[in-house]
């Protein structure tokens, strides 16, 4: 299988080798065109004039036999300009004065001879004379008196196309050559960082270890790819850190339970030698323990299944999802939930992720806070955003989604201004709280929530007694993990 750096160098070399063909073509067909016509076109000049001379004067073979010193003479006349072979015939087609190469004398050119019209002529391309291959034209004197004969000689002409044919011809040869070599070094130049690119994912794939270094220069598109994967591939990284993380954690939470559960069962072999107040006292431990490590695996589960939420986000009222969540909490705690809403709710997010976000602020809230007398509160707080005027132009699209903050108030103990930063971590505890129920899960939740939608997590201590717990969600859209 070929790599891309051959295929872009065969490919750079073949259109350039087409170009480099089509273009040598063209141009050795129009400089021998061009060559041809235009020694044609003297020729026929020459014998042009010739037949004028012969038309117009009077004259014999030997006005054309000999040349002067001042070089005016008729025969002077046809050479001077084009350096044609000038042989002369008598009456009869006998040679009086022979060319150099003498031209050979046929039939045709007899019977010119003895033509009594001045200026009669024939042709004969292609003659052979001495090896050279010339053009020839005999031209009557008239009276019978005999007549001209001038020739063009082609084989230099032809030898000197030949030899620019060859020279067109290495020239697209090492035109030819040249493109494969600068196309050879501009695909390793442009290939040689996907080299190292695909060489980085070979690694990957093979050491499956992912805090690898991809090298990434230059601004370009292979640039964007390399730094894409890179910053891929430390996403990959803090993903297999969290779940190795989860993983430990859960493992760490699960040996009490699971220690506390083997103790109890037993004991229950023995059930029968305890006393009655023993045995109650066991079946409520183990129910505990059993609804402890439930709620424990149900958070665990809740909390990996939102690492790859691939539920749609769409836009949403906040307030309805609050109200929601309280009529939830009340059936659930016995306890009162007071709704207070301002400003536009309106988010882009994921229903079932917020709806969980708000029930483990609201039963958090009402595990610590077990005096019950002071109800919940949870306070959705949105930016206001002007009216549309009515004479707007503008389409009415809706108002452009601000910041919005979740807050859920009780008036429980508070939390300690040391734990404040730490109550969103997965499996914390802080040191009045280990004797109550939970996982520690809860809150960490809700931090994943906020953070996929754009927001962050906060907790304070609320002025008079109690916590303020909750979250922002960003004015943009929820992220989508892509």
């Amino acid at each position: 299988m070929s790599s891309l750096r051959t295929t872009f160098t065969l490919s750079f070399a073949a259109v350039a080798a087409g170009v480099t063909v089509l273009v040598g073509f063209l141009s050795y067909d129009a400089a021998a065109r061009l060559v041809r016509v235009d020694q044609q076109t003297v020729f026929a000049q020459v014998v042009a004039d010739l037949r004028d001379q012969v038309s117009q004067k009077q004259l014999m073979p030997g006005d054309f036999a000999v040349s002067d010193k001042d070089n005016d003479t008729a025969r002077d006349d046809i050479i001077r300009p084009s350096r044609t072979v000038v042989q002369v015939l008598g009456p009869g087609g006998s040679v009086v004065d022979h060319s150099n190469p003498p031209l050979p004398v046929g039939g045709d050119d007899r019977r010119i001879a003895e033509n009594a019209t001045a200026g009669k002529r024939v042709e004969h391309t292609n003659v052979s004379v001495g090896g050279d291959v010339y053009r020839v034209a005999t031209v009557a004197l008239g009276r019978g008196q005999g007549a001209v004969q001038v020739a063009q000689e082609l084989s230099s002409t032809e030898d000197l196309l030949r030899s620019l044919q060859q020279r067109t011809a290495l020239l697209m040869g090492a035109v030819v050559i040249a493109a494969g070599l600068f196309g050879w070094w501009l695909a390793r130049r442009i290939t040689g960082r996907l080299v190292r690119l695909a060489g980085a994912a070979e690694g990957v794939a093979r050491t499956r270890r992912l805090g690898v270094q991809v090298p990434v220069t230059g601004n370009d598109e292979v640039a964007r790819l390399g730094r894409s994967f890179d910053r891929m591939l430390g996403r990959l990284a803090q993903s297999e850190e969290d779940q190795r993380r989860l993983v430990q954690d859960a493992g760490h939470e699960l040996r009490t339970p699971l220690t506390s559960l083997r103790t109890n069962i037993s004991l229950l072999r023995r059930i029968d030698e305890l006393p009655a107040a023993a045995r109650e006292e066991l079946v409520a431990d183990l129910a505990q323990e059993s609804r402890e490590l439930t709620d424990l695996v149900n958070e665990l589960v809740d909390l990996a299944a939102g690492q790859s939420d691939t539920e749609p986000v769409q836009r949403l009222i906040l307030a309805d999802i609050a109200e929601d969540a309280a009529t939830i909490a009340r059936r659930r705690t016995g306890r009162q939930v007071v709704v207070r809403t301002t400003g536009d709710t309106t988010v882009d997010g994921r229903a079932t992720a917020l709806q969980r976000a708000f029930s483990n602020l609201v039963e958090n809230a009402a595990k610590f806070d077990r005096d019950g007398k002071a109800p919940i509160e949870i306070a959705v707080m949105g930016p206001v955003h002007p009216p549309q005027l009515a004479d707007s132009d503008e389409p009415d699209t809706g108002p452009p989604l601000g910041s919005v903050r979740v807050e859920v108030l009780d008036r429980g103990p508070g939390i300690e201004e040391g734990d404040l930063m730490r109550v969103f971590d997965r499996f914390y505890r802080a040191a009045d709280a280990r004797s109550l129920p939970g996982s520690g899960l809860g809150l960490a939740i809700v931090r994943d929530v906020a953070t996929s939608h754009g927001g962050a997590p906060f907790a304070s201590r609320r002025e008079g007694g109690g916590s303020v717990i909750g979250f922002t969600i960003g004015g943009g859209a929820a992220h989508t993990g892509e």
